[in-house]
């Protein structure tokens, strides 16, 4: 094996997954020795604390004070089936998608929901859908990152401040670590476990009081799971939204969320996470820029992640075939040596690489990681 290239420097933290992802700088299961365990969650201290994961989220985030934002089952993706359930069919529905997430909500829609106007808008991994094209006066579903393909929205400039249909967003690994124009969203969801680095299994819904006259306004021509449910007897089941989930949810995982949401609060909140993110993207393209083999799969630099980067190789001396097994190879080698693990494309992705750099990575560790990336691929090369 050539080891001139072996680089003397690891990353002190070799957890680049996109999700889960990793831990904020310094954690350790002491963080939750405080975690109110062993009491129902219905109690009022269980309500309280669950109720300050949401007023910490809010501050951090800056949602609106008339937006109710509530803990779901399921993730992020129990998030969003709750929003699709309950919402669409009222009118028309434009829907996007330009990666695997962005799909399976097109799918589901179409072939579970069964709305009457559905109009779908996709693109390529890499590249988005023509935003243009996006009638507003439908309900609009996209993801605003996607986690997939490396690919976002650039911006909020395209969603028109008054629009008829309901702007529903998956932002579960944009929140946290990217700009969110709640003025014009109108359902929001995310998960602990992506850019907080939280534990998994529970969502975040937040609903503008559009959606929420929606839900209080419009019955869907289909059964509602009791798990989906927001309403009674018409009207808004405003405990969903004040700490009383609708299921058991797990206090260990609720500390976590609140050791995450202080941590983030001592950075800098919503700017800080922000400038870690993208200060992270910027140590990659520069040495994207300078790496001949390599280079993003997000075509244009206005919608590169700055938490999903997803990388190709190039390497114009070698096929498709020899580039795919290039990059399967480096995410392999790099597990081994215990530098990187779970860098690998997404199962459904085109054959690449996809390194988390959300604001619980520190820049030094993502630095450290470059050179590695130039060792496995030599390695990688060698053998193909």
């Amino acid at each position: 094996m050539n080891t001139s290239l072996y680089p003397d420097i690891r990353p002190a933290n070799p957890n680049f997954a996109s999700g889960p992802c990793s831990k904020r700088p310094g954690w350790s299961p002491a963080a939750l020795e405080n975690a109110f365990v062993g009491r129902s969650h219905r109690s009022k201290p269980g309500k309280e604390r669950i109720q300050e994961v949401i007023s910490r989220a809010r501050e951090i985030l800056g949602v609106p004070d008339d937006y109710r934002m509530g803990i779901v089952p399921a993730s992020d993706t129990g998030a969003v089936e709750m929003a699709l359930w309950s919402l669409l069919g009222a009118r028309g529905v434009d829907m996007l998608a330009w990666e695997s997430f962005g799909e399976g909500w097109v799918t589901d829609v179409i072939k579970q929901l069964k709305p009457a106007d559905v109009r779908v808008l996709k693109a390529d991994y890499g590249r988005l859908p023509d935003l243009s094209e996006v009638d507003f006066s439908r309900d609009v579903v996209f993801t605003w990152n996607g986690t997939t393909s490396g690919v976002r929205v650039p911006n909020g400039d395209w969603i028109p401040a008054q629009h008829d249909g309901l702007v529903i967003t998956d932002a579960t690994s944009a929140a946290f670590a990217m700009e969110l124009p709640w003025d014009k969203l109108d359902v929001v969801t995310y998960s602990w476990q992506k850019v907080l680095g939280g534990e998994g299994q529970h969502g975040i819904l937040v609903l503008s009081p559009a959606a929420v006259e929606r839900l209080e306004t419009f019955t869907p021509d289909r059964p509602i799971p009791k798990i989906f449910r927001m309403t009674k007897a018409g009207k808004l089941i405003e405990g969903i939204f004040q700490g009383s989930t609708i299921n058991t949810p797990s206090m260990l995982a609720v500390e976590d969320a609140l050791d995450g949401l202080k941590w983030a609060a001592s950075v800098g909140g919503l700017p800080g996470l922000i400038g870690r993110s993208e200060g992270n993207l910027a140590a990659i393209t520069a040495w994207v820029e300078q790496t001949p083999w390599v280079d993003f799969l997000a075509a244009d630099p206005a919608t590169r992640s700055c938490t999903s980067v997803c990388l190709t190789v190039v390497d114009p001396s070698l096929d498709a075939d020899g580039q795919a097994a290039a990059a399967k190879g480096i995410a392999a080698l790099l597990a081994e040596e215990g530098v990187a693990f779970d860098i690998g494309a997404y199962r459904d992705a085109p054959a690449g690489l996809r390194v988390w750099t959300g604001g619980t990575v520190e820049t030094s560790d993502v630095e450290a990681l470059l050179p590695w990336l130039d060792w496995a691929f030599a390695q990688a090369k060698e053998k193909i």
